[in-house]
């Protein structure tokens, strides 16, 4: 069935009841006469349940009669909600429930009868009725809720990896742009744990150089952070002709700021890249800031096991021998030696250096012993002012 002509079927059941009483809370549906439905089928489980708080509680050991005809009301009412929800399901349209609302729902399609009223099954709490927060959200919004306003907001995807995809998206409240990381659907708890691990420690980190964070949902697995204008990555590549001597000096050094506050801190990011290195335009400067923290190895932190996957690109490739639970130091210098020679040459390769005193800082960070590598971060900024 065609998506439009199954919306244009539901509206028409809804036409006599249309109401834009609830239609502000959809205005991140990008349908009007979805909105429209949304905001009746909201209207209609308002007073339906209000309806029904009139017979609860129910005790724990007995139910009570909610009458015939609002039952009847309340089964259509949901049948049109699955149907929407089954038919739009992997389309842009898709949306989801509130999950108090599908929980109240599921519980109401166990008692709901058609005729002769239904019998509220034992134990049935009062309904919390939404009168400003949206029951159905565009599968891709994020809804943000503070004590003055709250609002859904539509989701622009901008990028991802294993573990995560990341949105932006422009909170009109405070008319700010920010960006939210999401977990995907098919991690297993350990993933999960680990994904949450690295906003716990983004958020414990207090520095101009560590992309900030401000708040987990636990529902869904998500987080929102502040929204970066460039990754390294894309920014060198874009500009590798424009940029001078300074203004990669200038990039490097915030840089190695960046991971001797992390250092400091007994940290090893361990996932060095230049698209995990962000980059935040302002009017008169450019700032560093990292982000990615899913992989760091925390002192006794039971996420970091012997089976651990070797990832980043920029590490050293010896790891696939050695075990990635043997990362250390030694290995975190390599892969800031690869990140600074890319900032001042905008090259992933190292083998064609032609400037003598980089060639030289590449030789030590990359040498095949691990000894004669820069043992510490402040030995490598040492070798990297003389660049």
């Amino acid at each position: 069935m065609k998506i439009e002509n199954y919306i244009e079927s539901q509206y028409r059941i809804l036409v006599n009841e249309i109401t834009e009483e609830y239609k502000e809370l959809y205005q991140a549906i990008n349908h009007n006469k979805l909105q429209d439905i949304f905001s009746t089928l909201h209207s209609k489980l308002i007073l339906l349940f209000k309806s029904m708080n009139s017979r609860l509680p129910t005790g724990s050991d007995w139910g009570t009669h909610f009458w015939a005809d609002p039952s009847r009301s309340l089964i259509e009412t949901i049948d049109i909600i699955e149907g929407l929800h089954r038919t739009l399901k992997n389309t842009p349209l898709a949306f989801t429930i509130d999950e108090y609302y599908q929980k109240v729902i599921l519980e109401c399609n166990k008692f709901l009868s058609a005729s002769g009223g239904s019998e509220i099954s034992p134990g049935m709490e009062k309904i919390e009725l939404y009168y400003n927060i949206p029951i159905f959200s565009p599968q891709n919004s994020v809804t943000v809720v503070n004590p003055e306003v709250n609002n859904t907001f539509v989701l622009k995807h901008i990028g991802g990896g294993s573990y995560a995809q990341v949105f932006k998206y422009k909170d009109e409240y405070y008319q700010k742009t920010f960006a939210l990381k999401r977990a995907k659907k098919d991690l297993n708890q350990k993933e999960i744990n680990r994904f949450k691990q690295e906003f716990e420690q983004m958020k414990e980190l207090s520095s101009p150089y560590i992309v900030e964070v401000f708040r987990y949902n636990d529902k869904v697995n998500e987080y929102i952070m502040e929204f970066m204008d460039f990754s390294l990555d894309e920014y060198v590549r874009k500009n590798n002709s424009k940029l001078n001597h300074l203004q990669r000096k200038n990039i490097g050094n915030q840089i190695i700021k960046a991971f001797s506050y992390i250092h400091s801190k007994e940290l090893l990011h361990r996932d060095i890249s230049p698209k995990n290195i962000l980059l935040k335009l302002y009017d008169d400067v450019l700032v560093v800031k990292i982000a990615d923290f899913g992989l760091v190895r925390i002192p006794d932190s039971t996420l970091t096991s012997i089976n651990t996957e070797f990832k980043g690109y920029f590490n050293d490739p010896n790891l696939l021998v050695e075990g990635f639970d043997k990362y250390n130091i030694l290995h975190e210098t390599y892969a800031l030696t690869r990140l600074l020679c890319f900032v001042m040459t905008g090259k992933t390769r190292t083998d064609k250096i032609n400037d003598p005193n980089l060639q030289a800082f590449v030789l030590t960070g990359l040498n095949t012993e691990k000894n004669e590598r820069f043992h510490n971060i402040e030995e490598l900024a040492n070798a990297f002012k003389g660049l």
